[in-house]
């Protein structure tokens, strides 16, 4: 058997960032073979999951990123703020955005495949990160955008970002003030062609309902709810929302105000809890 020195601990440590003890532990049952002690350190990050798989992780870091043509949003969620805070863990999901950035994968799961290093996939990484932290990691959504423009806005603290898209070259106030703009007022499509026919019946049933509870005369229902949609679509749809540095503009008002041939081709907008 290996005799196991005090820096062959340390070096383990230095490499995967688990415990003295746990170094120790895995150096010992692999006979000193780094690469097994950090399979081995692995394999605990997988069996602390699925022992805390019941356990919420509402916390977590929203991170918005892009190349100025492509923009990405992942969420990786944890257990405490505490945790979400650090910056080893902020500097994890950093380099996972960035790999996402560059690969463009098609989903979640297509992220975990990617390699984050030489030894590991983005999902074993996670898996480590369980191991080190003691605390349930996961990461629950990624959102992609390529245009001629990405704009992205991180708002300070990480628990909310927004990336959108416009046609073509933006200026930077510009860009910032409209994904900010999303980012306050969490608008649910570009425009009122672009709201799902699904979502606009809904809205139309909910109205209904509400004016028959107020009490008018059933004749006059259709066209009363309509109303309350119409104010619904100036409301919730980006473009026709209230400018929050301007109200007496609206978000269309305030792009043609910058450039005519300027428009919005899509956002993405992520909010923890």
């Amino acid at each position: 058997m290996s005799t196991i020195t005090a820096a062959d601990v340390n070096k383990l440590r230095t490499m995967t960032g688990a415990g003295m003890m746990d170094c120790k532990k895995a150096l010992t049952e692999a006979n000193g073979d780094f690469e097994a002690a950090i399979d081995i350190l692995r394999k605990k990050g997988q069996k602390v999951a699925a022992n805390r798989s019941d356990r919420d992780a509402k916390e977590g870091r929203v991170v918005a990123m892009t190349t100025g043509s492509r923009g990405v949003l992942i969420v990786i969620n944890c257990e405490t703020d505490f945790v979400a805070k650090n910056e080893d863990f902020s500097n994890f999901v950093d380099n996972i955005a960035k790999i996402a950035l560059e690969k463009k994968p098609a989903d979640v799961e297509a992220l975990k495949s990617l390699s984050y290093d030489s030894n590991q996939t983005v999902g074993d990484k996670i898996i480590e990160q369980v191991g080190k932290i003691g605390e349930k990691i996961e990461l629950t959504r990624y959102e992609f955008l390529e245009t001629p423009a990405v704009v992205a806005y991180n708002h300070p603290g990480n628990k909310l970002a927004t990336i959108v898209a416009f046609s073509k070259e933006v200026p930077e106030q510009v860009g910032k003030d409209v994904a900010m703009q999303i980012a306050a007022m969490a608008p649910v499509a570009v425009d009122k062609e672009d709201v799902t026919p699904e979502m606009a019946a809904k809205e139309l049933e909910i109205a209904r309902e509400l004016v028959r509870q107020e009490g008018k005369p059933e004749d006059m229902v259709e066209k009363i709810a309509q109303g309350k949609v119409n104010k619904w679509y100036k409301e919730s749809t980006l473009l026709n929302q209230e400018f929050i540095k301007d109200s007496k503009k609206t978000v269309r008002d305030y792009l043609a105000g910058n450039d005519k041939e300027l428009k919005v081709s899509g956002f993405k907008r992520i909010a923890l809890g």
